[in-house]
Formats: C-alpha cells, sequence, structure tokens
C-alpha cells in the first residue's frame, strides 16, 4: 500500500449533511446524518492510473467528504506514446466503519483534470461504484471531443431512488473504479493527445459526498 494511504488508514469523518436533501419528499427519503463518527480506511488501491506513491486520501475540512488527489493519472495516444498509455483506470476498495442503525451511498462525485485532444481525438472519463459482493453498480462516463485543450471538471449526481446503499448490518467494502480513455480517431498520429487526472502543482483531485439514511429497525 502506498504510504501515503497508509497513513491516512484510520481517517474519520462527522458527515452531518448530504447533497440530496432536495429529494427528502420521498416516503423513504428521511435524512439523518449518524451522531457518532465513521471511519474511512484504504483496503488496496491499484491501477495503471495510481500507482503506489501517487495517489492520497483525505478528508476534507468539514468532515463531509472524502477527496483523492492523483499525482500521476494520465492516458494517452499519438506520438511517442506507449500504445498501452491510450487507456489507465485506478480502483480503491474502501473500508467504511458506520455507526450501527445507519448506512450510506455516494450522492455526488467532482472529477478535474486537463485534457489536450488533436482534432479529430476523443477521450471520455468514466467511474464505477459498487458494494462487495453485490449486483448492483451504479455507472457513469463523461466524453470529450477535440479539438480541446482546457482543463476539465465533470461532476456525477445520483437522485436518491437510484442511489446504491451499502447493506445494512453486513460489512462489505465499497470500490470506486475510475478510467481516462483517449482514442485517436482521425487524428494526426505524429501529434499527441491526452487527458489527465493530475496537475503538476498536485491540485488536481477527486471528491466524493455521501448520503446517509438510517436502516429499518
Amino acid at each position: 500500500m502506498p504510504r501515503a494511504l497508509r497513513a491516512s488508514a484510520a481517517l474519520t469523518a462527522v458527515l452531518a449533511s448530504t447533497l440530496v436533501a432536495g429529494n427528502a419528499g420521498s416516503a423513504n427519503a428521511a435524512i439523518i446524518a449518524p451522531p457518532d463518527k465513521i471511519a474511512i480506511e484504504i483496503a488496496t488501491v491499484n491501477g495503471s492510473g495510481c500507482a503506489p506513491g501517487t495517489a492520497a486520501v483525505a478528508v476534507s475540512q468539514d468532515n463531509t467528504a472524502f477527496t483523492v488527489t492523483y499525482s500521476n493519472y494520465l492516458a494517452q495516444v499519438g506520438g511517442g506514446a506507449s500504445p498501452v498509455d491510450f487507456r489507465k483506470n485506478c480502483q480503491l476498495n474502501l473500508v467504511v466503519h458506520v455507526p450501527q442503525g445507519f448506512t450510506y451511498a455516494v450522492a455526488s462525485a467532482d472529477y478535474r483534470g486537463f485534457a489536450s485532444l488533436q482534432s479529430g481525438a476523443t477521450a471520455v472519463q468514466k467511474a464505477s461504484y459498487y458494494f462487495q459482493g453485490s449486483p448492483d453498480t451504479a455507472a457513469r462516463e463523461h466524453p470529450y471531443s477535440g479539438p480541446y485543450s482546457d482543463n476539465w471538471q465533470a461532476t456525477d449526481n445520483t437522485e436518491w431512488g437510484q442511489l446504491v446503499w451499502a447493506p445494512c448490518g453486513v460489512q462489505r467494502n465499497f470500490n470506486i473504479n475510475t478510467e481516462l480513455r483517449v482514442n485517436a480517431g482521425t487524428s494526426d498520429p505524429s501529434t499527441t493527445s491526452f487527458m489527465t487526472m493530475d496537475s503538476t502543482d498536485g491540485e488536481i483531485n477527486t471528491v466524493y459526498r455521501l448520503a446517509w439514511k438510517e436502516c429499518p429497525a
């Protein structure tokens, strides 16, 4: 396990709010944050986009979200890029210790980075969220097309009725699998197109926000 992740393995957070409060009109959408602290542990981190020592996890100052920061998450094609560089991914396996009587789901996620796509090239950022042993998977993707040379930002928002909830009374690891993919398309093969979820100043990151509800008695 990367040292940065090992050091953050005992992260705790008090989740006092949720971004899905606007959906509380549903009969089963009573949103009550747990009164006790929860603990987030990083079980494993794997993938070509988050090699050992290139990703770190931290809890926000207001303790309502956790953030993943990458330093070498880059997919590219063309020019001198390796044939395997067109796709990069990272899978986080999280152990979330939840106070008794509560369950949680990821309500939203913000992704940021930079992309430089030649005319005719395309790219896509994907993410999927699922609990260990569960057939339910929430997946989102955001496409981009060249010519493009700018920062990019993508947000995954999930309506209350579509949230994938942790099973009540059972400890199941939570998996987040992200992917960057770049396709040269009709662009000049001598030029390089790339998409990244990192930056030279280390400020590019991903933020995940959690929703909470009480388990049935």
